[in-house]
């Protein structure tokens, strides 16, 4: 089609398409369908569960751990393979339950579809299966439908159309026959109806003109589907410590191994060293303590109303910058209020006393015409009608009453081209419309002496009045009734003209100070909506959020390199499309932020997948989006993505305290196996060190994800995500508290060696002992270095005394057989508490050093 449809009139669309008002034959129909396919939404590019699993060992911290478990058996430690084994096929089948949960987002574009369609055939009026509409035909809708694919309407009678999940607009859409201008944005194209959408109101009838993956709907689809799973920093991270520790076991097994031998060492106990060190230099309790602690951040959000949908998502909150949020059911309550009344010359507020008798009188007239010239009902019907009725019950007003005491005897329908609507009900009539339309049939005015002539005076004051509340970006509706009408052919004319309601979706009462404590933090908050720049430019204003404004058309005028220049200044997006949600979150992260966008509709889910963190709406979101998201928020409320980022920042201070306790006792270890391996001795067999490593060091690792929160976890600026957990401040953390270990079990061996040329099992098991204590005493100064008081962690307290009971059955007990440890005596434990007394001062040392280089 050479010129868009949505530009065209109905009747050259119809040439182009060779169809007619009656429709294809079946003929036409079948040779269209094998040209066309199938009017389906095609899954293309979709993981199998086999696929989704296998990506789970697709880590290099995984597969340094796997070739870890293989040399543990070649070197006959098969209880430290099989401990291994465990954790990385464990650590698999949970991100498998996650992952296989996330690929239904196609299927969910599938199931919005139509069943079935009503289309002209032959001359004849049919239903048939929607997937078998093919471009041409000419479908018959009616209010309550779904259309089942893109169509230019050819006649339509007060047709409206819900198209908030395509377009993100917050209120039914009118339609009209009438082509619309080059360059019109898909909201505004009025002379189209597109797949997926819901018609809520009177009926229409178009010719299709797009199908399957060609219709909105479907452009949606194969982004979706050629869309990469972005990793989270926290998963670039552990890569990236996987790469570092594969290459240094490499190495050290590489240089330890000749250098033994090279000694004199027995080939035997030489490879037996380099296992040693390979076990030492893996954190073998780390994917498992991560994917721990990230759930149990999972389980505390789902009770603040936000659903975590994949695991690492928890951790990457804590790095957003930027959040791009949604306004509809976001920001704002998701439905339409009346917050404005205007009665002669006052300005009155809805929930407001009105002292004035007569004013109130007025004003209690206004909404009793709003609740009796009205179709719906509190819980279904047309948005704004429902507003009015929302009005009249929060001011006391008993509706199933007054529908009872004036019975509606006569009526004349809203339509598109008349613009109001009225109602008779026994001696007076009542309508309400656009307020243009509605003063043009008065001829009078309410006022508090009565009835007067509406002047052109007072006709100038309504039209001022409301232009400012449409400045305030309110949908105003204009009232007027008219007494002992002969029937509905008399609301024409000779009307009193009564006042204005106008009405919004207004903010969230608690999103404001939301807004401002995630700017407080750092985070930058733009508005990125599908509503009229108006709606959106009040709104933002009204929440704090800033006041410059880029709609949806020029952002098409700006080549990627400008509108990377202009999103840092821009507050609010207005009448986007989903390609214009993508540009914007693209053009953010290639100025180096970390994005979290928010969505609810269809037109979201590419955004959303692209996002680092995507955010769906649980309440009004689309399966769609919330497939297609990272998390949902039960609630649909932002103040809850502030509460996401804070428990996101919290779990990350977790993180970090336990990969500092765990990375130094791997570098402890690591020094002291070598360094003793030099001299000759095999200080710390393979067993003792995954005892430490998976025991004794996990369970209180694990702990640490329960601390709770700094008290300054929102008062710092978002980190960066190119300086995440292994920054200078870990390096010299562990690297500082390893060499204060090293240094001091080293000496602790030579001492009670006394020249010994093989280590002795009371060697042995006091530097074992005296490894397992000092982890303990440095897991509470990594807490003091993070600000987080002793006693906070019951959890903590409770696993820190069941790894030393733990450890100390290993000792006491036949355990001690399986480890090569002896029981210690008191003068044994007497230096334990000698090398603690040594190690403390330094570990602090270390401790001061990092806190400066962190303030």
């Amino acid at each position: 089609m050479a010129d868009p449809p949505h530009e065209q009139p109905w009747s050259r669309v119809l040439e182009t398409l060779e169809s007619n008002p009656n429709g294809l034959t079946s003929d036409e129909v079948r040779r269209r369908r094998e040209e066309y396919g199938a009017n389906d939404i095609v899954e293309g590019g979709g993981r199998t569960p086999v696929d989704i699993f296998v990506a789970q060992f697709d880590s290099v911290l995984i597969w340094v751990l796997i070739v870890a478990a293989v040399l543990s058996v070649w070197a006959g430690h098969t209880v430290d393979a099989v401990l291994i084994g465990i954790i990385v096929i464990a650590n698999g089948i949970f991100g498998f339950v996650q992952d296989y949960r996330a690929e239904r987002s196609l299927e969910s574009l599938r199931e919005m579809a139509a069943p079935t369609a009503t289309v002209r055939r032959d001359g004849e009026v049919v239903d048939i299966d929607a997937q078998e509409i093919v471009p041409g035909d000419i479908v018959v809708l009616r209010g309550g439908d779904v259309v089942p694919a893109d169509g230019r309407l050819l006649e339509e009678t007060d047709l409206q159309v819900d198209e908030a999940a395509l377009t993100g607009e917050s209120v039914p859409v009118s339609k009209s026959t009438a082509p619309v201008e080059s360059g019109t944005p898909i909201a505004e194209r009025t002379s189209m109806v597109y797949k997926g959408t819901n018609v809520t109101r009177g009926k229409g009838v178009a010719v299709i003109t797009e199908t399957g993956m060609e219709t909105a709907v479907g452009a949606i689809a194969r982004e979706l589907a050629t869309t990469e799973e972005t990793e989270t920093p926290l998963q670039t991270e552990l890569d990236r410590l996987g790469r570092t520790l594969g290459v240094g076991v490499l190495a050290l097994s590489a240089l330890v191994a000749p250098l033994l031998l090279l000694r004199g060492t027995d080939p035997v106990q030489a490879a037996l060293t380099a296992v040693s060190l390979a076990v030492a230099a893996i954190p073998e309790g780390l994917p498992a303590v991560v994917t721990l602690a990230l759930a149990l951040g999972v389980r505390r959000m789902s009770d603040e109303n936000a659903l975590v949908r994949r695991l690492p998502a928890v951790e990457a909150l804590g790095a957003v910058d930027v959040v791009c949020t949604d306004k509809t059911g976001t920001l704002t309550k998701g439905q339409m209020t009346v917050s404005r009344l205007w009665v002669n010359d006052a300005v009155l507020d809805v929930d407001g006393e009105t002292e004035d008798e007569q004013l109130a009188d007025r004003k209690a007239l206004l909404l009793r015409i709003g609740a009796l010239c009205n179709d719906a009902t509190l819980e279904e019907g047309d948005p704004t009608e429902q507003a009015l009725l929302e009005a009249a019950d929060r001011r006391g007003l008993d509706l199933e009453e007054l529908r009872t005491e004036h019975p509606r005897t006569g009526e004349v329908p809203f339509s598109s081209d008349r613009k109001w609507m009225g109602t008779v009900h026994d001696d007076v009539g009542y309508i309400k419309g656009a307020p243009e339309v509605v003063v043009d049939h008065c001829d009078r005015i309410l006022t508090a002496d009565g009835p007067v002539a509406l002047t052109d005076e007072r006709r100038d004051r309504i039209e001022t009045t409301v232009r400012e509340f449409g400045d305030d970006a309110l949908r105003v509706l204009a009232m007027a009734y008219r007494e002992d009408p002969a029937g509905p052919d008399d609301l024409a004319d000779g009307l009193t003209f009564v006042g204005l309601a106008g009405m919004i979706d207004p903010p969230r009462a608690e999103v404001a100070d939301a807004i401002a404590a995630t700017e407080h933090a750092g985070i930058d908050v733009k508005m990125v909506t599908g509503d009229n720049v108006r709606t959106a430019g009040a709104i933002a204003s009204e929440l704090g959020i800033g006041s410059e404004v880029l709609e949806g058309r020029e952002i098409e005028d700006l080549d990627a390199d400008r509108l990377r220049e202009r999103v840092e200044a821009v507050d609010v997006f207005a009448r986007t499309s989903p390609e214009h949600k993508v540009r914007i979150l693209r053009a953010l992260q290639d100025r180096g932020h970390n994005v979290a966008m928010t969505g609810d509709g269809v037109n979201d889910a590419p955004a959303l997948k692209n996002a680092d963190i995507g955010v769906a709406m649980g309440i009004r979101g689309t399966d769609v989006a919330r497939q297609a998201s990272d998390m949902v928020l039960l609630d649909d409320n932002y103040a809850t993505i502030e509460r996401a980022i804070e428990r996101g920042r919290t779990i990350f201070d977790n993180i970090w305290k336990f990969v500092a306790y765990l990375l130094s006792a791997n570098v402890g270890e690591v020094a002291l196996v070598f360094i003793a391996s030099l001299y000759g001795y095999l200080i710390l067999p393979a067993v003792q060190l995954l005892w430490i490593n998976l025991v004794t060091d996990g369970l209180p690792a694990l702990a640490l994800g329960s601390d709770p929160k700094s008290e300054d976890v929102m008062d710092r600026s978002p980190r960066d995500r190119e300086q995440g957990i292994i920054g200078r401040p870990m390096f010299v953390m562990i690297g500082g508290m390893g060499a204060v270990t090293t240094i001091v079990l080293l000496a602790l061996m030579f001492y009670t060696l006394e020249g010994a040329p093989t280590v002795t099992p009371r060697t042995m098991t006091l530097v074992f002992t005296g490894f397992v204590f000092l982890e303990l005493v440095g897991l509470y100064v990594i807490r003091w270095l993070r600000e987080t008081p002793i006693l906070s962690n019951g959890w903590l307290t409770a696993s820190v005394v069941v790894s030393i009971l733990l450890h100390l059955s290993v000792l006491y007990t036949p355990l001690s057989e399986y480890f090569g440890t002896v029981p210690l005596d008191v003068a044994d434990w007497g230096l334990i508490a000698v090398v603690l007394a040594v190690c403390l001062p330094g570990y602090l040392g270390v401790a001061v050093l990092v806190k400066r280089m962190q303030d």
